[in-house]
């Protein structure tokens, strides 16, 4: 009787040595221990059998159970580990290889044209200055020395919010980064010198004109500052911007509520060509002057002690002269054609040109 449990244990654990793998495996678990498996039905034929020996070959049975099962549950681990070491070589990955190339995203012209403004003007000695985007009305206009019948003020050329109470002035979408300058006054004793770079809201829109644009301006304040300093200021900056050491620049005389005496700024090009310091053309480029003595009045400097000059540019009119970019309106459509062509590498800085 116990001949046939040793030859069935012999085979069973002959055909799991075998198995190649857990389909293997399974197939030799069913046909010994499942409901139709072999050492099943002879567990069903033990009612046959006269007590003593039903006793007898049932223990003998529940002992080679015991023993076929522990055996196929070694079984299992060792194809399992198997497998496993065969899909970690299989998915062995060589860290030494240089990773996949992937799409590098680009800085958009007009962040890099701002990093391009802070370098050089931090090489002046500038600091930079920063504002809300909504000002009051004194803020925006009245600070500034510009008077209530003034264009700028017209419902046309500026973007009013809803007053917080009846009667008061309405806020503003700023005009201009101007009202950082005078923040900076109120707050900053003299002698101060900042840039400042922002966003900034007019009622215009077209090829060369944007609802929202961005503008740099800047302010210095010191108690022997005249127009020579501000030439020379800015003479420097337009030069080292453009990567022109001669770059043409003339000053006109001009008009600012602001300023006075104030000036346009042009620089030599050709209109033919649309180069940039050759020919005998001029193109208007920035606006300046001496900071009007109102103006430190309103903002706590006494103009009797200290002047101060300040001017102020577009920020996409320079990027659009210096990268030969034709359209304003792409700097804000998000298509990623023209960013590909007019972005600049993350990983490339900044560049300072000679003489700053």
């Amino acid at each position: 009787m116990t001949d046939d449990l040793d030859a069935i244990r012999q085979e069973t654990e002959a055909a799991l040595a075998g198995a190649a793998d857990l389909r293997a495996w399974d197939a030799i678990r069913v046909a010994m221990l499942g409901k139709s498996g072999r050492l099943t039905a002879l567990l069903k034929d033990l009612g046959a059998l006269p007590a003593d020996a039903r006793r007898a070959r049932g223990a003998a049975l529940n002992r080679l159970k015991e023993a076929l099962t522990d055996a196929i549950e070694i079984r299992r681990r060792q194809l399992e580990e198997s497998a496993l070491a065969a899909r970690l070589a299989a998915e062995r990955i060589d860290v030494t290889l240089p990773p996949r190339p992937l799409p590098a995203g680009l800085v958009h012209p007009i962040s890099r044209t701002m990093e391009e403004m802070a370098a050089i003007f931090g090489a002046m000695g500038f600091a930079i200055a920063e504002g809300p985007d909504i000002e009051s009305d004194w803020h925006n206009f009245g600070a500034l020395n510009i008077p209530a019948h003034h264009p700028a003020r017209a419902d046309h050329d500026t973007f009013y919010l809803p007053p917080e109470r009846a009667g008061a002035p309405p806020p503003v979408l700023r005009t201009h980064t101007s009202p950082v300058q005078v923040r900076t006054m109120l707050h900053t004793p003299p002698p101060l010198r900042v840039v400042v770079m922002g966003r900034t809201y007019r009622a215009d829109h077209d090829a060369t004109h944007s609802p929202m644009f961005h503008q740099l301006e800047g302010l210095a304040i010191d108690r022997d500052l005249t127009l020579g300093h501000l030439k020379g200021c800015l003479i420097d900056f337009l030069r080292a911007y453009f990567g022109i050491a001669d770059l043409p620049v003339r000053f006109r005389a001009s008009y600012f509520p602001f300023t006075e005496p104030s000036m346009e700024v042009d620089i030599g090009w050709d209109r033919r060509s649309g180069e940039l310091g050759g020919g005998g053309d001029w193109l208007e480029i920035l606006g300046s002057g001496m900071v009007h003595p109102k103006v430190l009045a309103n903002c706590g400097i006494d103009p009797s002690v200290w002047q101060g000059f300040a001017f102020g540019m577009g920020v996409e009119r320079v990027t659009m002269l210096k990268h030969g970019i034709p359209d304003l309106r792409p700097f804000y459509e998000s298509d990623i054609r023209w960013l590909r062509h007019y972005g600049f590498s993350p990983l490339a800085p900044a560049m300072l040109h000679e003489g700053v």
